[in-house]
């Protein structure tokens, strides 16, 4: 018997994989095969299927998403596209996504979800002038169509055979400068002159599909978040203004709380949740206590208790700062010290919240019971909703 190569090994370790996470039904379609009819509803609360859409001359079927960063970079050249062939292509675009297979941290790029109510609230804010349609509860045109990501599409003829599938191009940024490949530009601009297509197979990109099988690793996520321990620290003022002063490339969120205060008790879930949609990103929650330094073991539970355990990409960080945790109580006598540590702008009471920057920018602070949606908002606002390219 031959010994196999390594990189057979690999290639079969990969196939394996990839049929490991392939859901049952997953079919791939082949240049040449009829596009597979679908019966979907769209934002329009209107049922769509494949022979609305008989009179266009060329189809192409985008699958896309709310949450996905190289999705939502792509959708200014899916535009144009639509401009560009106007009358000679139809585009149909449908979310394959199960609202239930993304774990929180999977929307930190967006406020939207993949559920059909937000589909609405981002079709109108992206100003979508095309059939957005859901697949999400079944998804069986995601498998019919053989959706891998998030961009995915396909480009039929006029006869409805398949003539192009995969990306809408070689970039994952949202600057049109970054494409040096504008693969399914060109295969309907080959098709619209008639010609043969240069590349009718590409490799999609993106956010992979969400199956509804991916509903068990999202419920064993948030036993993770739900059952981790919890590290608490003592902190001086001269450790909050270092920490403070933020000489990292994270965003850092400071909430100053104690937990026999009503509104700090009643906003700390919303804190936690910021955490965790953003935990895959360059961001960190501090949390500070003020209640007395000898209770921190009732500390420790109340942080348990709402499950403010520290993301997986935050501990190498962590550890290379010397620290153990994000979970702090303040051992100063002088609530003024902390005050002047952490924000002078600080008119006192709790919980007071305060967003910086790498550097130490404040981006937003506020004194009072936290607006969640607010918070992330301005979160977004600054991280972006797309990857970026490394500036030098």
């Amino acid at each position: 018997m031959k010994t196999l190569t390594l990189s057979l090994v690999t290639a079969l370790i990969a196939a394996l994989a990839s049929a490991a996470d392939a859901p049952s039904g997953l079919k791939k379609l082949a240049i040449g095969d009829a596009a597979p009819d679908f019966s979907l509803i769209g934002i329009d609360e209107q049922k769509h299927s494949l022979a609305d859409y008989k009179d266009a001359p060329l189809l192409m079927v985008a699958f896309i998403s709310n949450h996905c960063p190289t999705s939502q970079a792509i959708e200014g050249r899916l535009k144009k596209i639509i401009s560009d062939f106007k009358g000679k292509l139809q585009v149909v675009a449908i979310n394959p996504n199960d609202p239930g297979a993304l774990r929180p941290d999977e929307l930190g790029y967006s406020p939207y979800n993949d559920s059909f109510p937000e589909m609405k609230r981002y079709a109108a804010e992206q100003k979508f002038a095309f059939p957005y349609l859901y697949d999400g509860e079944t998804q069986s045109t995601a498998k019919a169509y053989g959706c891998l990501a998030t961009p995915h599409v396909f480009v039929f003829d006029q006869s409805r055979k398949l003539r192009y599938q995969g990306r809408i191009d070689d970039s994952r940024y949202a600057d049109d400068a970054s494409v040096t490949a504008p693969d399914a530009r060109n295969a309907i601009q080959a098709l619209v002159d008639g010609k043969e297509q240069p590349v009718a197979e590409t490799k999609p990109h993106g956010c992979s599909t969400k199956w509804i099988e991916k509903r068990a690793a999202v419920a064993t996520d948030n036993e993770k978040w739900e059952k981790s321990p919890v590290e608490v620290e003592t902190i001086t003022a001269e450790g909050v203004a270092a920490l403070r002063k933020n000489d990292t490339k994270k965003v850092r969120l400071f909430n100053v709380y104690a937990t026999w205060c009503g509104p700090c008790v009643e906003e700390f879930p919303q804190l936690v949740a910021t955490q965790r949609k953003f935990a895959l990103r360059d961001f960190e929650f501090i949390n500070i206590s003020i209640d007395d330094p000898k209770t921190i073991a009732d500390v420790k539970k109340f942080l348990e208790d709402n499950n403010a355990i520290v993301p997986d990409k935050l501990k190498p960080s962590l550890k290379a700062e010397g620290r153990k945790g994000n979970a702090y109580v303040f051992q100063g006598a002088s609530h003024d010290d902390l005050i002047k540590a952490l924000d002078p702008e600080w008119p006192g009471p709790i919980p007071h919240t305060l967003l910086v920057a790498p550097g130490g920018k404040v981006l937003f602070r506020h004194n009072g019971e936290i607006n969640g949606e607010e918070l992330r908002a301005k979160i977004l606002e600054h991280m972006g909703r797309y990857f970026e390219p490394e500036t030098k």
